[in-house]
């Protein structure tokens, strides 16, 4: 018998175990991937506080991954052993619920979350289907290649489809794990970014990211900042403070969009009149299916977009989950395997 090592959630709220588990075996559709890094995203405080309906413990997180295929399961023709392939959020759907049947795979009534709905890669290896695979171009390495299954998506997927163009004023607010890499996008579309953050600490950063740009929200308005400017066509917002998203609302020009990817609970308040007023819109975005990460990558490896990046091997699973959750890493914390 084959074991592993896995990083595993016994229970909510407990620590990260490292145990030895027997290998799983790829099923029908399905295949086996070699774990070489893993991202280690704030979502994944889901699975450790079992605060996703339905969880099952012990679950092992991890929806940025990025390995090799091992071993193929029954009916699989598409993909080969040796293949580079990345996980993301996205780990599945049905192909027969109405949105399905549009391509809307995200919005599939069953759809299936990595490292949730079955164990991500927080492990050695681990078993997927065929519908979460992603292709890695080369020239990519894993490390930087596994935030780019979530956060990396998450803002090249909701940028390039917010209806802003080359030359537009498009603004990103936050500059941490979700806005570093925003920033790079942004810059790469041909867009004037600025920049949005709290204190001064953040503007040389920005710049070199691909900021034109960088505002202070702490020390000005950054919405009549912005509207000096001539209004942003698109504000994509990821930091999770719904009231400094409600403040920046009216920083947006005509036709402008608002586009929500910083996850927060509290309402946004933003009044009927100021939707009204220029033909404003605000908008969430979830991150993408397969193919949109296969985007993802492609783009950031012809561009030289890259994560910064914080590395912990998987015996250190428990001081990189707690280094992620302070909020201080620079800017993703990756796990790396040794198999």
């Amino acid at each position: 018998m084959k074991t592993m090592k896995a990083a595993q959630i016994s229970k909510p709220g407990g620590a990260f175990e490292i145990v030895e588990r027997e290998m799983p075996i790829p099923g029908a559709g399905q295949v086996r991937v070699r774990v070489l890094a893993c991202g280690v995203c704030h979502s994944d405080q889901l699975v450790k506080e079992n605060a996703w309906p339905g969880l099952v413990y012990p679950r092992v997180p991890g929806h940025e991954v990025i390995g090799v295929i091992d071993e193929i399961g029954t009916g699989v023709t598409s993909w080969q052993t040796g293949e580079r392939v990345g996980i993301g959020w996205h780990g599945g759907q049905d192909n027969t619920c109405a949105a399905c049947r549009r391509g809307d795979f995200v919005n599939c009534e069953q759809e299936r979350i990595t490292g949730i709905s079955y164990d991500g890669g927080y492990e050695e290896y681990m078993v997927a289907p065929i519908e979460a695979l992603a292709r890695v171009p080369e020239g990519l390495a894993a490390e930087d290649a596994a935030p780019l299954m979530c956060a990396g998506i998450t803002t090249f997927n909701a940028l390039r489809h917010s209806g802003a163009g080359p030359g537009d004023l498009v603004a990103i607010h936050g500059v941490g794990g979700l806005g570093h890499l925003g920033i790079q996008f942004a810059a790469k579309f041909g867009y004037q970014v600025v920049a949005i953050g709290r204190g001064p600490g953040n503007a040389p950063l920005a710049e070199k990211l691909g900021a034109a740009s960088y505002i202070d929200s702490a020390a000005v308005n950054a919405a009549e900042e912005l509207t000096k400017m001539g209004g942003a066509r698109v504000i994509l917002t990821t930091a999770p403070s719904s009231k400094a998203m409600s403040a920046l609302f009216d920083g947006l020009g005509a036709n402008g969009t608002m586009v929500v990817v910083g996850a927060a609970q509290e309402a946004i308040e933003v009044s009927p009149l100021q939707l009204i007023r220029g033909r404003r819109g605000l908008q969430g975005w979830a991150s993408g299916s397969a193919s949109d990460s296969e985007d993802t990558m492609r783009f950031a490896a012809a561009s030289g977009v890259r994560p910064m990046i914080e590395k912990f091997p998987l015996a250190q699973v428990n001081e990189a989950y707690d280094r992620m959750i302070s909020g201080k890493a620079e800017f993703r914390v990756v796990l790396t395997m040794s198999t």
